[in-house]
């Protein structure tokens, strides 16, 4: 009697040892993720900028047409970012080439995102031609408690650059706190310069935010999106921010980039005279990777990846494989944007 109680006992035993490891465990996905708009302008003269040498501005006629085509072309990109995995849109999506607060309301309100009412952090920039850098952000989801911006101060020839300012905005996603930094830095001017001092300038702004960041939350988990107009092995990367390129080497208040990787595989989220570049990217701080395999009790970067779906690239003719762009030589080209969107995905588990 004993020995079958015994026996009754270790098979009660296993049976709730294969149920727990049946269990599968669930988690909590968010979608983090960048776009350049190519030029998203409105069609109304502000004669307090350049917007006249805007490709929608020069258009010869249809103009109200064709802002409303590529409002609803963008958002309908947008909306589709990460969707795979999260099954919504972007819970928080930095944009940068947007010329004000006016065209960012049309694109939230537009069929394809106003169900997911979103909000707006924006400020104008000094930049010359009248673009902005901004970040959107699911209300439910994302609780923006500060935001700032800071001009990199660059001269070039003791005058001063006129270039976006870098946007921070602090805030609770779901109930962590992050912190975001949009960019967009100086433009090149031609050419594939290793080292450029107008970016290394910017990569220099980005480090005295993220100091500014840590002194109240000393292990702040950070992100750093935008058009960078550098690709990820230049200097401004890898002499400034000394970013790394492969987790097991990242260490305390390290930078991590993961794009290097994927610009070494060949990727790339832009094509210039028929060079591959990857200036589209959003690198983290090291409190954003896990430090054992499944460690995701706290939001962790999962993976990043660049939205190059097939509808985003020319198909045929000389641009074959290139982003489908919106303008080209003063026309419009029916296309989305000459820069591929990228996203991250932050995942923790779900604890019941």
């Amino acid at each position: 009697m004993l020995k079958k109680t015994s026996l009754l006992f270790l098979l009660m035993l296993v049976i709730t040892g294969v149920s727990a490891q049946n269990k599968k465990k669930k988690y909590q996905i968010r979608t983090i993720a960048f776009y350049n708009l190519e030029n998203l302008f409105d069609t109304i003269n502000d004669v307090t900028k350049n917007d006249e040498a805007s490709p929608i501005m020069a258009l010869k006629s249809n103009k109200t047409a064709i802002y409303n085509e590529k409002i609803e072309k963008l958002a309908s990109t947008i909306a589709q970012i990460g969707i795979e995995k999260t099954k919504t849109a972007p819970a928080i999506i930095g944009v940068a080439e947007v010329e004000n607060n006016n065209v960012l309301e049309d694109l939230i309100t537009s069929d394809y995102l106003a169900k997911y009412n979103y909000g707006i952090i924006h400020y104008d920039s000094p930049d010359k031609r009248g673009i902005d850098v901004a970040l959107l952000y699911q209300k439910k989801y994302f609780k923006p408690i500060h935001h700032e911006v800071f001009n990199p101060k660059i001269y070039k020839n003791n005058f001063p650059v006129y270039t976006r300012d870098q946007l921070l905005v602090s805030g609770f996603l779901d109930d962590e706190l992050i912190h975001i930094i949009v960019n967009h830095w100086p433009s090149r001017s031609g050419g594939q310069q290793k080292s450029n001092p107008l970016r290394e300038k910017a990569a220099h702004q980005n480090i005295k935010i993220i100091e500014q960041i840590r002194e109240n939350d000393p292990n702040g988990k950070i992100l750093s999106m935008g058009d960078f107009n550098d690709d990820p092995i230049n200097n401004s990367f890898k002499k400034v921010l000394k970013t790394k390129s492969r987790k097991r080497r990242v260490q305390e208040n390290d930078l991590y980039n993961p794009y290097e990787d994927l610009y070494r595989r060949g990727f790339n989220t832009l094509v210039y005279r028929d060079k591959l570049n990857l200036f589209d990217m959003i690198y983290v701080s090291s409190p954003l990777l896990s430090s054992k395999k499944k460690d995701y009790i706290s939001y962790k970067m999962f993976k990043a990846m660049i939205f190059n779906k097939r509808f985003l690239t020319n198909q045929k003719g000389k641009y074959k494989g290139y982003p489908f762009r919106s303008f080209l030589n003063g026309s419009y080209t029916g296309g989305y944007s000459d820069h591929y969107p990228v996203y991250l995905y932050l995942i923790k588990e779900q604890l019941n």
